[in-house]
């Protein structure tokens, strides 16, 4: 016997059955026991008493008038409030199909008449311990997510917060660098555009985690019109033109307009992302192919790089948030942080698919399709 039995809220039981005689002869065994035991001589009456006050656990017979025991045992997990509440049938009925029945119902356990008592009060221990520890667990579950809640909350402050001065610091160095007065030495010219190069990252960073934030959380709005994709990539590789260091990126550009109804600044990040991707894992005299293909109702975007290539079990992982810590641990240059699970919910929310196509020694091709039409609005 457990502690559980004897705390200072004693289980409560609630027994039903049609018979009076095995309603009281069980119950006085129960109460013996120090369980608080109710009893329903048929099932509405057991489920009008579930609902004003749900027991601990229930005892169910299944012949009875009107409502059997089976229908009880749907009802009750059709039920929110009562469906977590373990029953055990306990039933005349030795046939297989019946037990399946029971169980198929949503009963937990069987135990078939003539019972011994002892069998009994193991069961419901048992099954009262295991719900014990099934809330425990939900609570600490519960309390966790709060937790995690919170500090997404904080980091989110955190990153907002340090946004506005790296991009005062960026503008600086901006000025520094273009100064008019040519007093800056090559060297230091260097320096500053490293500096400028590390603030701009950081930016993305900082704005990759909000809205990466938002979108998970369905609260940003994308402000969707039609534009050129092309002319979007076109800018995309102008904006990377300090990353490059001795490495090329070719886009042939399209003879005639590519208009897909888009958030433009989204996409614009989206494709910086995959092009920051593919620069930071392609070695010096490395070569990025930037291509558009055209096609009924979709275009894709692809972003090929001669690099070291990807090994298969990192791949998919490289999209989900959850996984860059593992990544980090398990091979350092699969991880690019948040940058990529930005890409797939703002692809997603544009109502487009992202994927990865790699072979080790070989390069990496990241792609992204659109519908041309722009996201389906949802349906409220």
């Amino acid at each position: 016997m457990t502690e559980y039995i004897y705390s200072k809220k004693a289980p409560s039981v609630l027994m039903v059955d049609d018979t009076p005689a095995n309603l009281e002869m069980l119950s006085e065994m129960l109460k013996g026991r120090g369980y608080k035991v109710r009893a329903a001589i048929s099932g509405k009456a057991a489920l009008q008493a579930a609902r004003n006050d749900p027991p601990d656990l229930i005892l169910l017979d299944i012949h009875m008038p009107e409502m059997n025991g089976y229908e009880v045992c749907e009802n009750l997990k059709a039920d929110p409030r009562l469906k977590e509440i373990p029953v055990i049938f306990l039933s005349a009925l030795t046939e297989t199909i019946d037990k399946v029945k029971a169980f198929g119902t949503g009963g937990v356990d069987y135990i078939t008449k003539p019972f011994q008592f002892e069998e009994v009060e193991a069961r419901i221990e048992t099954h009262l311990e295991l719900r014990r520890q099934k809330q425990s667990l939900q609570e600490a579950y519960d309390k966790l997510r709060e937790l995690e809640k919170l500090r997404d909350s904080l980091v989110q402050m955190v990153i907002h917060d340090l946004r506005s001065p790296l991009t005062g610091a960026y503008a600086y160095l901006k000025l520094v660098k273009d100064n008019t007065d040519k007093t800056l030495s090559r060297l230091h010219f260097g320096y500053v555009a490293e500096a400028m190069k590390a603030l701009m990252q950081m930016i993305q960073m900082a704005c990759d985690v909000l809205d990466t934030s938002k979108m998970e959380k369905g609260q940003l709005q994308l402000k969707t019109a039609d534009s050129d994709l092309s002319c979007i990539l076109e800018d995309s590789i102008a904006g990377l033109k300090p990353l490059l260091e001795k490495r090329e990126i070719r886009f042939a550009t399209p003879e005639s307009p590519v208009t897909v109804r888009l958030d433009r600044e989204i996409i614009l990040r989206v494709v910086q992302n995959l092009l920051s991707n593919a620069l930071k894992f392609t070695g010096e005299g490395g070569l990025i192919r930037l291509g558009i293909e055209t096609g009924g109702e979709r275009v894709r975007v692809s972003v090929k790089d001669n690099g070291a290539g990807i090994q298969p079990e990192y791949r998919q992982k490289l999209f989900e948030k959850s996984a860059q810590d593992e990544l980090r641990t398990a091979h350092q240059r699969y991880s690019p942080g948040l940058g990529l699970t930005f890409c797939k919910l703002a692809v997603e929310a544009h109502g487009g698919s992202i994927g990865v196509e790699s072979e080790a020694g070989k390069g990496t091709s990241f792609w992204f399709e659109l519908p041309v039409g722009g996201p389906v609005p949802r349906q409220e």
